[in-house]
């Protein structure tokens, strides 16, 4: 099944079925099912044409940036602080750790730009 464009696998559970669309948390999925009134445990293969109707208009009236435009807005940020020339976007760019952590000994997991 897909839902905004990410492809959710059947048997999944609707609580982490959610969570595979970019932009959806653990704490928005449960919020999600709890509005919908469904179980954490419901399978999406169980869900009825009227209840997928009604997930795909609750995520569209909530106010989620998700997929492409969360993307965007991520890279955008990115851009933002590399034109200002930004000790967070220089540390970013070169994949080194941002936020004040070391690096002579454990800068091994700093996150790379793609």
């Amino acid at each position: 099944m897909y839902i905004l464009d990410t492809e959710i696998n059947d048997n999944d559970s609707i609580f982490f079925g959610l969570q595979k669309i970019y932009g959806i948390g653990k704490l928005e999925s449960s919020n999600i099912c709890n509005k919908l009134g469904f179980s954490f445990n419901f399978k999406i293969n169980e869900l009825s044409e009227k209840q997928t109707v009604q997930l795909l208009k609750l995520i569209e009236t909530s106010k989620l940036v998700l997929n492409n435009d969360l993307k965007k807005s991520k890279i955008l940020q990115f851009k933002k602080l590399l034109n200002i020339k930004s000790y967070r976007g220089l540390r970013k760019l070169k994949g080194l750790p941002v936020r004040g952590q070391r690096t002579h000994t454990n800068a091994k997991t700093a996150r790379f730009v793609k």
